[in-house]
């Protein structure tokens, strides 16, 4: 009698923690799905596409302006102007990106892409 009621103790705590955990990981992933879309809101609130009319748009997590005649797409290959961390890690000269987002929410200095960079294959 004693080991049957062990077992049955048992069992419900087991079944009673794994209802709790899979409770709060449902609500965990509902609380993370908020999050995002509020941040998606908030950065379509605030995201600017063209700034003193050149386009702007994401390159590797940095915001670029384009200054070209032709509007750039996520996927175009562009080279952009060295800086102090581009030339440590590649050498002088432009360094090679993927426009990866159109528009940006950064508010400070931009540098300008210095081209389009020819397609792969090209």
């Amino acid at each position: 009698m004693a080991e049957a009621h062990r077992r049955g103790w048992s069992e419900g705590y087991k079944s009673g923690s794994e209802s709790s955990a899979s409770s709060s990981n449902s609500r965990i992933e509902r609380l993370e799905q908020r999050v995002k879309e509020l941040e998606e809101q908030l950065d379509d609130a605030k995201r600017v596409y063209e700034i003193d009319g050149h386009q702007v748009v994401d390159v590797g997590g940095y915001a670029y302006r384009w200054r070209g005649s032709t509007p750039l797409e996520v996927g175009d290959r562009v080279l952009l102007p060295e800086n102090y961390v581009s030339r440590m890690k590649n050498g002088p000269g432009s360094t090679l990106g993927v426009v990866s987002k159109l528009g940006t929410t950064y508010r400070g200095p931009l540098s300008d892409i210095v081209r389009r960079a020819p397609a792969t294959g090209e």
